[in-house]
């Protein structure tokens, strides 16, 4: 009995893949078309991760882009292996960090951080901003983005709603550290991973070249939120939550998390993948929710988050082939050369102004292959403008448009103007002084 039509189908695309990989040996890939092609796929990914029309996931539209864009020739198959065994380990990694951020919820974590904040906020909404900086700043340097955006940020909600204070500072603050906070540690961000792995440095040096532009970045933040929010800081909060009995802090999921983070630093020393020491804690804490009967299969895998994962994939995919035809060439003629402070506040600034146009995560797969020839002054500094630079508009990064969803599920809008003027004022504020501090750092640590 032959094979379904579909297979003959996939069969023909194969061959035809290869055969068209020899026909773009002897030609240019930079053609019109090519250009037009994967641009206007990038721009389609893109808008519906923005929008999500009909509410559909992501990955919905960027796999059929990144199927096309291989059919097409947009990208060699070359390519596509190439972008798929660089993202491979990434993505795993990203996959065990969601399921270990998760189970950390499930064990009451973030419930008993809630409940920290409101006892040391005493009903005052100061000082319960100043909490959130704290809590926010540790939760996503080390459970990563995610975690603040998705976890945190409904305990804030909750928090703010028991002290009777504003929400809106605090909640704002979510999102900002979620991107701004996401510096110091090679987990805290997906792209940190892909910088991580790029810039060749282990996971001990890169924390200390990060450290003091994180404390300069969130320092800078927490001023600018200081004074830009000082009018709902101001309004009177009760403190009825500091009587409340908080809830007991889950010892087992703290240790696990500690001994996680450990891993990591001892995994980067004998040269092994810190995914694997992200897949040990998730399997811990993921096989004690399964033993006990608190999460099923099914509940770890969508923890998991496959169709973000795919999302990820097929983006690294849609966004070589726009630089394989073409973005590579425009962008390097930008990019200063040389490792002196000018040109790392040039490389910072360019690589915000393209978070902004197209997203932190496709900025750092485009600027990675110009930067990572220079050293990892470069690297980090590419890395400082896609992080923080996001906070200026809703688009910038996925984080961001995740956290405006929570925001309207919670019934509080988002003023886009308020959004974007204080972005305007923090993003310059944290990025030049966190990038004089990667440059200090750097004479401190070396590159």
């Amino acid at each position: 009995m032959g094979r379904p039509r579909r297979w003959w189908f996939v069969a023909y695309l194969v061959r035809w893949g290869g055969k068209a990989d020899c026909v773009r040996e002897d030609r240019d890939l930079n053609t019109p078309f090519a250009e037009t092609l994967s641009i206007g796929l990038l721009v389609a990914v893109l808008v519906c991760a923005v929008v999500r029309p009909f509410n559909w996931p992501e990955a919905v539209v960027a796999v059929p882009a990144a199927g096309i864009a291989m059919a097409t020739g947009a990208i060699s198959w070359d390519h596509v292996r190439e972008e798929a065994e660089h993202l491979g380990p990434v993505i795993g990694f990203l996959a065990a960090v969601l399921v270990l951020a998760r189970c950390c919820d499930d064990e009451g974590l973030f419930r008993a951080c809630g409940a920290w904040m409101a006892r040391w906020a005493a009903g005052r909404p100061g000082r319960l901003l100043t909490a959130v900086f704290a809590l926010a700043s540790a939760i996503t340097a080390v459970l990563s983005l995610d975690a603040t955006i998705v976890l945190l940020t409904p305990v804030v909600f909750a928090t703010a709603a028991r002290m009777g204070a504003r929400p809106k500072p605090h909640v704002y603050a979510c999102t900002h550290l979620s991107n701004t906070a996401s510096l110091l540690l090679p987990v805290s961000n997906l792209t940190n991973l892909l910088a991580f792995s790029a810039a060749g440095l282990s996971f001990t040096h890169f924390g200390a070249l990060m450290a003091l532009p994180w404390l300069v970045a969130i320092g800078a933040e927490y001023v600018v939120f200081r004074r830009f929010f000082r009018r709902d800081l101001g309004t009177a909060a009760s403190s009825a939550a500091v009587d409340e009995a908080p809830p007991a802090m889950p010892l087992f999921a703290l240790v696990t998390v500690v001994c996680t983070l450990a891993g990591f630093v001892v995994a980067s020393a004998l040269g092994i993948d810190p995914a694997w020491s992200a897949l040990a804690g998730a399997l811990v804490l993921a096989g004690r929710a399964l033993v006990r009967r608190r999460a099923t299969p099914l509940t770890v895998v969508r923890a998991a988050a496959p169709g973000f994962l795919a999302f990820v994939l097929a983006l690294g995919i849609v966004v070589r082939a726009v630089v394989d035809n073409g973005l590579s060439d425009a962008l390097g003629r930008l990019l200063p050369d040389g490792t002196g402070l000018p040109a790392l506040l040039a490389i910072a600034a360019l690589a915000a102004v393209l978070a902004n146009l197209i997203n932190n995560l496709p900025a750092v797969l485009v600027l990675l292959p110009l930067t990572a020839p220079a050293g990892s002054g470069p690297v980090l500094a590419m890395l400082l403008g896609v992080n923080i630079g996001p906070n200026l508009t809703y688009a910038g990064s996925l984080a961001t448009l995740l956290w405006r969803r929570i925001l309207h599920q919670h019934d509080h809008g988002v003023d886009l103007r308020e959004f974007t003027r204080l972005g305007l004022i923090a993003v310059p504020a944290a990025l030049v002084p966190a990038v004089t501090a990667l440059w200090l750092s750097l004479q401190l640590f070396g590159a």
